[in-house]
């Protein structure tokens, strides 16, 4: 929400967010395009599907996780900035800095949180994209399961979900980690977004179930698509030594 704007009456809907501030914006709205530049031009970088975002209102964008550029992606290239949740150890190296001024999301990997929640409920709220890597690891990108996050999220502000793809983050056998050779092919694609009514407190497990399902469907779809029309292919699973799984 733009400074200056009264707050909205849903931030003291269940779970409230009134007293939430946003996260920061400085660097993921003024530098957003260079750093999409300097993306394009190390690699051979495709959005497929832009249109698919809607141009205004609460979004989640719910994607497969296959790399390390993944999440930076996600909050720079493409319609709309996005505050990415972020596994909280992120902030602890030399990255922090940087995530926090951009307005990423810390996120604990193991267990609910609370905090993060609702600075997550603050972004859509106020009507901005949040994103969400619902598998809750890197990994192959198969979207084996759902985490029902996302779809909490989109139930308690009635956010429209949008699904994104990634192929070519991570090559065959790289760790979780690496990065693809400069030069090389990376897609991002879009699917068709999945609109979810907003449904007040409280949200029951069986529905946050059935969405988080109705998700897991409209990921597999959008890569489906995504693999037939770019003849890319998934990295396979990361090396067995390699331990980090987020």
């Amino acid at each position: 929400m733009a400074p200056g704007r009264a707050s909205s009456p849903a931030h003291e809907e269940l779970p409230r967010s009134v007293d939430v501030p946003h996260p920061s914006r400085a660097l993921l709205h003024r530098f957003r395009a260079r750093a999409g530049s300097i993306l394009h031009r190390r690699w051979d970088l495709s959005v497929r599907g832009l249109e698919q975002v809607p141009t205004s209102g609460p979004v989640v964008v719910v994607a497969n996780h296959i790399g390390f550029l993944d999440g930076p992606l996600m909050a720079i290239v493409g319609p709309r900035p996005v505050h990415v949740l972020t596994k909280q150890e992120m902030y602890h190296g030399p990255l922090g800095p940087l995530l926090n001024a951009s307005g990423q999301i810390p996120v604990r990997r193991h267990g609910a949180d609370p905090a993060a929640v609702k600075t997550a409920l603050r972004v859509l709220r106020d009507h901005g994209a949040v994103g969400v890597f619902p598998e809750g690891t890197r990994g192959d990108g198969t979207v084996e399961r759902v985490k029902p996050g996302a779809a909490y999220l989109a139930m308690a502000t009635g956010a429209t979900v949008v699904p994104l793809v990634y192929l070519g983050t991570r090559v065959p056998g790289g760790s979780s980690n690496s990065l693809p050779p400069a030069g090389s092919r990376l897609v991002m694609s879009f699917g068709p977004p999945l609109p979810v009514d907003r449904q007040p407190w409280p949200r029951r497990q069986p529905d946050t179930h059935a969405l988080s399902q109705r998700i897991r469907e409209v990921l597999l779809a959008t890569l489906d698509e995504a693999q037939q029309a770019t003849g890319m292919t998934l990295p396979g699973p990361i090396p067995g030594t390699d331990k980090e799984i987020l």
